[in-house]
């Protein structure tokens, strides 16, 4: 039995390579994520040990208010100068030494725009000379007020050298500022940067000044173990002489926490990957299912000779199950071999993204081998079990046969399919109507779920009377009719080669009607709120967002035409305790007229300095009312006691806290992001938007925008996640694509006596091709509507679920889903064009001699 399977699989390579490669792309992505995180996580490392290896321990003041990656910055507190001389004081300390280093100073390229870093951060620090680490290799030291060197990746985005005037923004001026550059650094081992990260060196005074806001502090205190004393017992001994204020670490816990911080980002990223790699292997199921059930049915005589002289069931289940594993095995050598180069890849191009991370050595973690194997395997055996049961019960009789076995009954695959159907069903009108119990988005998600898998189980019976409804359009010519009624003869395998097609574009399209719907809904709320004509803001491409000169809104109210002005600043802070995103105003009563905020208690038009506003959600979820009184520690200074002075209609002012313009100065950006300038009536937009544009100049971050490209800037980034999201899902297309050149390969394979006595009665060879053609297209766009139909559904539902966070109006993007139908047409043309061109040279007296 085992050498009659190895024969059948040999004989058959096509359908074989055809179907593991579906499984190849599917292990590729699984493999592939854990080859990248595994290559960037010991890059991430290599780069930290090495940023801080002239580091033994290192005493920072621990942060006023914790603030997680995907929250925005953890801004540390300044230490006063004093600490290091206390620092020094302790046993065992060889040397101390007070630094500055903060994200946030960005140098202006010599062609006027700022160089931008996406992820690294834009240090600003203080020269404290050369080092094993850190050497001069053009120029010198900073030593006047108005000099800086910065480091040779930066010199080299910016296009600058030694001797130019560079303009500088940083964390406590949005205004540039020019400097001139009179150096330029490395590191050693000859490299240009260390992680990507874009450094700017001022003197100690200009660095504490322009960095952290106030003289004589710094950000942390480096030491210098004396021989003999050990790094760990070092930083026990200062812990307990300073105190429980301070964070005492050695360099190693440095480097580690670090790296730990971009590992977790890193890890959702992968598992996003591992998602997508779901979504091809699910589609990859489908296309499996399909194969060996068409082998199982082409093989029906063979089988059954089996069974007639003398092989088990068990033994035909073995044979086909065999047969899946040796597929199983070989799509996940390759696709473990694939997933290699795609992580080794997209490491390499993370590495370039990031401005130049040096890469550790491309590894192959265990967690990549074990996974593959698992899931090739796993997946592949579990897609040829139904058709291994269904050859195990062939009877020996049907070897005398000439026909295969016919269709079976669709009753039971209806009747499961309804069940499931049924189950998402309730749970979509449990979510949506409320009554979830307090898990609504978990509900309508499980909902979507059953309702997804039941749709899938429902396909066979919707193919039929869909397919030969598709097909009419084709039916004018003879080669039409026979593609409509081939795609209609067999609802199971139509069905289960859509299903694959309509999980890709339904994923595709449902992702498409809740981001479009988001956008919307973003656009009308902003353009029903905003009063103002004019907006001034910047894309953020990094951790920090674009701030600028508050005097710029000084300004602005004095220009003609010009009527209400407001900025916006914002930062994360602790209210009794509990993390919260809050915001400050510079003009409260313009900000309360351009949003058109309505109060619901106290008044919103004005604010004291110990006062403070809330959202109506905000004061219901926290319990306040007027009068209440918050604990409030920003990211700087000591915390302060506000008292609830108004409470207005939530989502009105964007913030749900806002707090007086006097409290920016302890925000982790002092400056404002966003201002808002309302024109009087009758004022041209394009009068006033030039000179305020002129303000502007010394704020190269940030730009003057109407309301509307505002609101088109805002919202663009959604387009990018989109995109990024259709090229993922690309892949189960693909994969979908290829099921369906597999199908029809199995089934020209399956009728090729047909084929020759269709083609000795007169059929052509271009009217064979264009049959196989008419079928393919048919099955294709059969998928895509279906996938159209339940994707608009289920984003719909995600959509209505999503109301009361902001989503609240639903839009079906048409003209991409009729886009969707196109190019599943085409899709359907070019899957056809192997199996036509094999179905038109069929030997003709061949192909009727077939048995």
């Amino acid at each position: 039995m085992f050498r009659a399977t190895l024969k059948s699989l040999l004989a058959r390579k096509v359908r074989l390579i055809l179907s593991g490669l579906a499984v190849v792309l599917g292990v590729m992505f699984v493999s592939g994520a854990f080859v990248l995180t595994d290559t960037l996580g010991r890059s991430f490392d290599s780069t930290f040990a090495d940023a801080y290896s002239d580091i033994d321990v290192n005493v920072a003041a621990k942060p006023k208010v914790d603030v997680d990656e995907f929250e925005g910055e953890q801004t540390a507190n300044p230490l006063p100068a004093s600490v290091v001389e206390q620092v020094k004081q302790v046993p065992g300390v060889a040397s101390a030494t007070g630094v500055v280093a903060a994200d946030g100073a960005r140098i202006i390229g010599s062609n006027g725009k700022v160089v931008s870093s996406f992820g690294p951060p834009q240090l600003g620090e203080n020269w404290t000379g050369e080092s094993e680490l850190l050497r001069l290799r053009e120029g010198r030291a900073p030593q006047a007020d108005d000099e800086i060197v910065i480091n040779k990746a930066l010199a080299t985005a910016a296009k600058v050298q030694v001797g130019q005037k560079v303009g500088v923004l940083t964390a406590f001026e949005s205004k540039k500022r020019d400097f001139t550059l009179v150096g330029i650094f490395g590191y050693s081992g000859d490299r240009d940067s260390i992680g990507g990260a874009n450094e700017v060196f001022f003197t100690t005074p200009v660095a504490q000044r322009l960095m952290l806001g106030e003289p004589d502090v710094f950000s942390s205190v480096t030491v210098r173990a004396a021989g003999g004393v050990s790094d760990e017992k070092l930083r026990d001994d200062l812990a307990g002489a300073l105190g429980a204020n301070f964070q005492v670490k050695t360099g190693e816990q440095l480097a580690a926490d670090a790296a730990d911080g971009l590992k977790e980002g890193l890890s959702f990223f992968n598992k996003i990957l591992l998602g997508f790699a779901a979504v091809a292997l699910l589609v990859g199921t489908f296309l499996i299912l399909n194969t060996f059930s068409i082998i199982v049915a082409q093989r029906t005589r063979e089988l059954a000779l089996m069974r007639a002289i003398g092989a088990s069931g068990r033994q035909i289940i073995g044979s086909v199950v065999l047969e899946a594993i040796a597929v199983g095995l070989i799509a996940s050598v390759l696709g473990l071999a694939a997933g290699i180069g795609v992580g080794a890849l997209l490491a390499f191009l993370f590495g370039k993204l990031a401005g130049g991370l040096a890469l550790a050595g491309v590894g192959v973690p265990a967690s990549a081998v074990i996974g593959s194997f698992a899931v090739g395997l796993v997946i592949t055996v579990v897609a040829a079990l139904l058709p291994a049961l269904r050859a195990s019960r062939i009877p020996p009789i049907a070897a005398m046969q000439d026909v295969a076995t016919p269709d079976r009954p669709l009753t039971k695959v209806t009747v499961a399919g309804s069940v499931v159907t049924g189950i998402g069903a309730v749970l979509l009108f449990l979510g949506l109507s409320g009554n979830a119990g307090g898990q609504t988005l978990t509900t309508i998600l499980g909902g979507v779920l059953f309702a997804f898998i039941g749709v899938a189980l429902l396909t066979p019976l919707l193919s039929r009377p869909v397919v030969s409804l598709l097909g009419a359009i084709f039916s004018w010519s003879v080669p039409g009719k026979l593609g409509r009624l081939n795609s209609g003869r067999n609802p199971r395998r139509t069905a289960i080669t859509a299903a694959a097609l309509m999980v890709g574009i339904a994923l595709v399209t449902g992702v498409t009607v809740i981001l479009d719907s988001a956008k919307g809904s973003i656009g009308a709320l902003a353009q029903d709120s905003i009063k103002a004509e004019l907006v001034i803001a910047g894309s953020q491409g990094g951790p920090r967002p674009p701030s600028f000169d508050p005097a710029v809104l000084d300004q602005a109210k004095t220009l003609p035409g010009v009527q209400m002005v407001t900025g916006e600043y914002g930062d994360m802070a602790k209210l009794n305790g509990e993390s919260t995103w809050v915001g400050a105003s510079s003009d409260i009563a313009s900000l309360r007229q351009i949003f058109s905020a309505k109060p619901t208690a106290g008044d919103i038009d004005r604010l004291g300095p110990t006062q403070m506003l809330a959202s109506s959600d905000t004061a219901a979820s926290r319990g306040w009312s007027v009068g209440s009184t918050v604990d409030v520690q920003l990211t700087r200074g000591e915390a302060r006691t506000y008292t609830v002075s108004g409470i207005y209609e939530s989502g009105q002012l964007l913030n749900p806290v806002v707090l007086p313009v006097t409290a920016a100065k302890d925000f982790a950006i002092p400056q404002p992001f966003q201002g808002y300038i309302q024109l009087a009536p009758g004022t041209a937009v394009a009068d006033v938007q030039p000179q305020v544009e002129s303000l502007l100049a010394d704020s190269p971050e940030v730009s003057v925008a109407d309301r509307n490209a505002f609101i088109e800037q805002q919202t663009s980034q959604l387009d990018g996640l989109l995109t990024m999201i259709q090229i993922l899902l690309a892949l189960a297309i693909v994969i979908a694509v290829l099921g369906i050149i597999n199908t029809l390969a199995l089934s020209v394979l399956e009728r090729t006596r047909e084929l020759g006595l269709l083609r000795a009665i007169g059929l052509r060879r271009g009217q064979t091709m264009a049959m196989i053609t008419v079928e393919a297209v048919v099955i294709s766009v059969f998928g895509a509507l279906l996938g159209v139909v339940v994707g608009a559904g289920l984003g719909a539902a995600v959509v209505e679920a999503l109301k009361d966070d902001g989503i609240t109006d639903l839009i079906l993007p048409w003209g991409q889903m009729g886009v969707f139908l196109g190019l599943a047409a085409i899709i359907g043309v070019v899957a056809a064009v192997l199996p036509a061109v094999r179905a038109a040279r069929i030997n003709v007296l061949g192909a009727i001699a077939h048995d």
